[in-house]
């Protein structure tokens, strides 16, 4: 992987988004009906690489959305969805040492999800994961998603802020428009593994971390350059380009 100068590091302040019912923000605590709207720059950006009349690979590694599948298939792309998320809640992810401490396993973990070539997306949507999954698996999954993005091609991460709170919900997001993400709150399906990193109870995906800038930048390091998009509604919206 080659290695990026600070000087392919571009910080940009995109357009603000106004707090209020349209953008993300919730009155009382959020359920898993309830549907939001934000503007979102970072899609902006790609928006122009889904006009290409030449058909895309893109990657969507959240929550399944019917919505992106459609959005993007009427425009002549193919388009991938495995959510990453709920796969990292797999029971037999979690080792257990002779003392009882747990960790995962992030070598069995990449050996059962992403089982996808060298250089084959264009676009990979990661929107939240980050944030939401278990602090061993972030690194293995960035340096996985670099070898399954062709050069050029690009990846659009949200992240929260620090004033956004350990219970910031976790959102399923539907491409809407040009523009425009739908947020719908989700929840993790099923039993949840008893391990490090554990959704809280209730099955809500609890904020796991808060990444400044800079951890950011470390984390995207072997990509060609970054920007930041900053809005007002504790998100920055990472566009990462390999």
């Amino acid at each position: 992987m080659a290695s990026v100068t600070h000087s392919f590091m571009k910080l940009f302040r995109g357009p603000s988004v106004e707090p209020g019912p349209h953008h993300g923000q919730s009155v009382g605590p959020p359920h898993s009906n309830q549907r939001l709207t934000r503007r979102s720059s970072g899609l902006v950006e790609l928006t122009r690489l889904f006009q290409s009349e030449e058909p895309l690979c893109i990657l969507d590694i959240g929550s399944t959305s019917a919505a992106n599948i459609r959005y993007l298939t009427e425009r002549g792309h193919k388009i991938y969805s495995e959510d990453i998320l709920e796969a990292s809640t797999d029971p037999a992810l979690v080792l257990r040492d002779p003392q009882g401490h747990t960790s995962l396993d992030h070598k069995r973990f990449l050996a059962e999800n992403l089982i996808f070539g060298n250089a084959q997306f264009d676009v990979i949507l990661c929107w939240n994961l980050a944030d939401y999954l278990d602090e061993e698996l972030v690194k293995p999954l960035v340096a996985r998603l670099w070898s399954m993005i062709r050069p050029g091609g690009m990846m659009l991460a949200f992240f929260h802020t620090q004033e956004a709170g350990p219970d910031a919900p976790c959102y399923r997001y539907h491409i809407m428009g040009s523009d425009t993400l739908e947020m719908q709150h989700v929840e993790a399906r099923g039993d949840l593994r008893k391990g490090p990193g554990q959704p809280s109870a209730g099955g809500a995906f609890r904020l796991q971390r808060v990444f400044n800038n800079r951890h950011i930048e470390n984390l995207f390091r072997d990509f060609a350059s970054i920007k930041f998009f900053l809005t007002r509604d504790n998100i920055r919206e990472v566009l990462v380009v390999r």
